[in-house]
């Protein structure tokens, strides 16, 4: 029995060993991972790391989990696949961190996803004090007993009266509330200030706003009436709702409360719960803009975009030019009362006519009717505003899309941004309230809460010992992994991924787990070198709590710190699926491969002989003051390649993506995007293109593909709409697409593949028996170019494509960028779904350049790196180079140290991040940085050069 399997993974085996991997392009391959290390997986991208760390060891890892449930349990999850793998043993839970999984929800922001938030809402219910928003005061509330003392000793021998308030500040006739208050015995209420007898059939008026009370008891306070005194306490407070008032014969009215109560002005709050201050909530959201911070409102700007245009001419947006419609007839008829015509321009129109048109008048307009003439339809006319502000409300998703042309967001007047309603902002610990805190950078917040406790009363110390503890140790991991510079009120869809992914980090090492294999994917992204280090630390932690931690990386520094390294090639692709090198890093160096080159020196990337001198002009951005942005005057030399560098948060993105790209695509497109604050710019008449090119993926369905996204495809289905065979058969281009009826293959709807639905195991994605996963019906493969059909060319590598379309220009152009860029090894019909990150940028990227060129076309690159091993970094570096070289000017956002060597002009953002931040430190060739004692950059890119 020596062979005898242990009863746990964890015991029996000191590495994960992986036997006959073949899914996607891994060639087969038998891997062992050591456990409870820090393990780098590298290689060229698309080499096929993601498919043995996330399609084959996560994928299996996720399957032995879901086989964990019952059968019964399991019929309603829908299995999971199991990958196309032998065996793998000694695999422990598996735990994947991705990029991909960054909610788009604006209600999600750092508090919440990082459940500080939640402890902070816990901290403000138990432990805050209220405090009036009416007078400032600070709210206070009495038992009956001190209630009862305080009557006693105030209004001594006096007269007075105990009331009930029963309505405040509302409408109605309270017709049957009158009824069931006599029938409850009372007699007399006090409306609006005034004594009155109840009577049979008693109202007020519907229209008004009342306040009304019950006269409980009239009385002379003596000691001998105590006894009365406090039973009539009693009763009011239950008819108040825990609420009295004291109204003596000189007709002053005091308040009395059980519940938070200003002395002053008698306003009273709720008891708080935490869900008086999470914006998700009814009960704490700020009514106006229901917990957002911002409302959409309809512009003035928008709907008359160009005040020299005549009305007629289009000059009032939404309703573009003159048509015979009703609406143009009341707008004439309005003008005509005050002696104009549709031909008059917008500016020409006088102020309080312009706000009839916009916002409507109760004036009713004659307007003559067609059906029986010499007659006048007499309406009132709503306004522009009015109309548009229905159809966003209650129009069809089309008719919504139109009118949101003319939408813009603005901050919500009510909760300035703070997203609560007015009660939950008057709540406070140590004069500050909790969205006040919400908008300190993390760093700010660590500090405040630093020496809480010396400030706090002895009750609420008590209270708040546990919840400080929660909140300081979430706070420790979230500085640890270099995310000090964010906000706990900024909204998780506007952090990068790697931003996300570290925020994952620390929640995961938050929760303490052991013996788990976590899997992530380049959590590097977006971190500068500086702050690299603390997240290498971070993973080196996790390990030490006794997990393994697999990380598919190219960031050298994570290779040389890991305990081993594991490189997938040779090349990318069909070229790749194998392991060329292993082992711990010094013995990683000595070995042949690629990576390896790169690691010891023996490859790099080289950096030019001289720098670019610039075409002479330049575009001038003045006073940029967004978000920490500290009125920033940047200059950005044309014709050049620039490098926007900096440590994470110092402003980078909102100098670039916020301010700079709205600018010139308005200028260029007219743009919607509205800018953030800045004071003017110049030269932007030296460029004639702008062109971004982002992270977010290309597609989310897999129908999206190279072939649709780069619009390649529509030419090749033209070119095979153009075959004679094709011309006989009367098909047109539609003919040849896989998404609508005509030329696909019905059964699978042009998906090339079926899911087969089985109760009890896991649903499998299996080849169309009709078309043979083809994805077209016989007829339309019946159409051949060179003896290939439609579907062998879209199962065509990009490689082959250039060579098969080598004569046909407006082909090719698109096929060979994706070449260039370092993707001839995907087909042209790959799913965007099975795209890594950096494969769906590059074919975002190879899109853009496939487009012509103007030589004063300005790109705007983020992060372009991101996915790319040091060999993919050279290519596309060669690319952009080109690109300059034909006069045009490219921005890179940047970290990696490859690209900003190669760049002629570089600016460094910062110093730090968050509000220390938002300032230039250097700008000028990348030697001249590297000289500047003050930016991070520099120091890092000094040993580059």
């Amino acid at each position: 029995m020596k062979n005898k399997q242990p009863l746990y993974d964890e015991t029996g085996f000191e590495n994960i060993e992986i036997f006959g991997a073949r899914e996607h392009n891994l060639k087969d391959i038998d891997v062992k991972i050591p456990r409870n290390r820090l393990v780098v997986l590298t290689g060229i991208s698309g080499s096929g790391k993601s498919s043995l760390a996330f399609d084959t060891i996560y994928a299996e890892g996720q399957r032995r989990y879901m086989e964990s449930f019952s059968a019964y349990a399991r019929s309603f999850m829908g299995g999971l696949e199991r990958p196309d793998v032998d065996k793998i043993n000694g695999l422990s839970p598996v735990i994947s961190i991705e990029q991909k999984t960054t909610s788009r929800n604006p209600r999600s922001t750092v508090g919440t996803v990082t459940e500080i938030y939640d402890f902070m809402r816990l901290l403000f219910a138990r432990a805050s004090e209220a405090f009036s928003y009416l007078s400032g005061e600070k709210m206070i509330r009495q038992t009956e007993d001190q209630i009862v003392e305080r009557i006693m000793e105030d209004f001594k021998d006096k007269k007075l009266m105990i009331l009930a308030p029963v309505v405040k500040g509302r409408k109605g006739h309270y017709r049957e509330l009158f009824v069931q208050l006599r029938k409850n015995g009372y007699s007399r209420v006090r409306v609006d200030g005034e004594i009155l007898e109840m009577t049979p059939k008693m109202q007020v008026d519907r229209y008004k706003i009342h306040d009304i009370e019950v006269v409980v008891d009239r009385i002379k306070v003596q000691e001998k009436d105590r006894f009365r005194i406090s039973q009539s306490v009693k009763t009011a407070l239950d008819q108040g709702k825990g609420l009295l008032m004291i109204l003596d014969v000189k007709d002053k009215v005091t308040h009395f409360s059980k519940v938070l109560m200003d002395p002053l002005t008698g306003l009273s709050y709720d008891e708080p719960a935490p869900n008086t201050f999470s914006f998700n909530s009814p009960y704490g959201a700020c009514p106006e803009c229901n917990g957002l911070g911002k409302i959409e409102k309809i512009t003035e700007e928008a709907i008359l975009p160009d005040p020299e245009l005549t009305v007629s001419k289009g000059g009032i947006a939404p309703l573009g030019e003159y048509r015979d419609i009703w609406i143009f007839k009341q707008i004439e008829v309005l003008l005509k009362r005050h002696k104009l015509s549709l031909s008059v321009k917008v500016k020409d129109i006088p102020r309080e006519v312009m706000d009839e048109i916009l916002y409507g008048t109760d004036k009713p307009l004659p307007i003559p009717s067609v059906k029986y003439p010499g007659t006048d339809w007499n309406l009132k006319f709503e306004g522009i505003v009015k109309f548009l502000q229905k159809q966003l409300d209650s129009g069809t998703d089309k008719t919504q899309d139109w009118v949101k042309n003319f939408v813009s967001s603005a901050k919500c007047p009510a909760c300035h941004g703070a997203r609560l309603k007015k009660e939950s902002l008057f709540f406070k610990i140590d004069n500050k309230n909790i969205s006040e805190l919400s908008q300190y950078d993390l760093n700010g917040l660590t500090q405040w809460f630093e020496g809480l406790e010396e400030r706090l009363s002895d009750r609420q110390r008590r209270i708040a010992g546990e919840v400080l503890k929660e909140i300081r140790k979430r706070l420790k991991f979230l500085l640890d992994v270099g995310l000090d510079y964010l906000m706990l009120d900024r909204p998780v869809r506007t952090l990068s991924g790697g931003e996300a992914q570290r925020i994952r980090l620390a929640t995961q090492i938050g929760t303490q787990l052991v013996s788990v294999l976590y899997i992530l994917d380049e959590p590097s992204i977006g971190l500068h070198q500086r702050d690299n280090v603390k997240l290498i630390k971070s993973l080196q932690d996790l390990r030490d709590l006794g997990n393994s931690v697999l990380v598919v990386e190219h960031d050298k520094d994570m290779m040389l710190e890991s305990d081993y390294i594991l490189d997938i090639g040779p090349g990318a692709g069909i070229h790749g699926g194998s392991i060329v090198a292993s082992g711990a890093p010094e013995d990683f160096l000595k070995q042949k491969s690629l990576t390896a080159q790169y690691l010891n020196g023996k490859q790099v990337i080289a950096v030019p002989e001289t720098r670019r001198e610039g075409s002479g002009h330049s575009i001038m951005l003045k006073g940029a003051r967004g978000n920490n942005l500290k009125n920033l005057t940047v200059e950005f030399p044309l014709g050049k390649m620039i490098c926007v560098t900096g440590v994470s948060g110092s402003g980078k993105s909102t100098l670039i993506h916020d301010t700079l790209y709205p600018i010139l695509n308005k200028h260029i497109y007219s743009g919607k995007k509205e800018p953030l604050a800045y004071s003017s710019i110049e030269g932007l008449e030296n460029i004639d293109k702008v062109i971004e090119v982002d992270q977010s993926p290309i597609g989310r369905t897999p129908r999206s593909n190279p072939a649709t996204y780069t619009g390649v495809f529509t030419e090749i289905r033209s070119l095979f709409s153009n075959l004679p065979e094709a011309k006989i058969r009367g098909y047109k281009p539609g003919r040849f697409s896989f998404n609508v009826k005509g030329g696909r293959c019905e059964k699978c709807r042009g998906a090339g593949k079926e899911l087969i639905e089985m109760d009890f195991l896991p649903n499998v994605h299996v080849d169309c028996d009709e078309c043979k996963g083809k994805r077209y019906n016989r007829e339309t493969l019946e159409i051949r170019y060179k003896g290939k059909s439609i579907s062998d060319i879209l199962d065509m590598t990009v490689e082959n494509a250039v060579e098969f379309f080598a004569h046909l220009p407006k082909i090719l152009r698109k096929i060979q960028t994706l070449n260039e860029v370092g993707l001839g090894y995907i087909t042209l019909g790959q799913h965007a779904t099975t795209l890594s990150g950096g494969e769906a940028q590059r074919v975002k990227l190879a899109a853009e350049l496939s487009k012509r060129d103007t030589g004063k076309t300005f790109y705007i690159l983020d992060e372009p790196t991101t996915g790319l091993h040091f060999e993919d970094i050279a290519h596309l570096m060669d690319v952009l180079q080109k690109l300059v070289d034909k006069g045009n000017t490219v921005l890179i956002i940047e970290h990696n140290m490859d690209v900003i060597k190669v760049s002629d002009h570089v600016i460094d953002i910062g110093p730090e991040g968050g509000a220390e931040g938002g300032e230039i430190v250097c700008q000028g060739t990348p030697e001249e940085v590297s000289q500047n004692k003050k930016s991070y950059t520099g120091k890092f890119l000094k040993p580059e050069l």
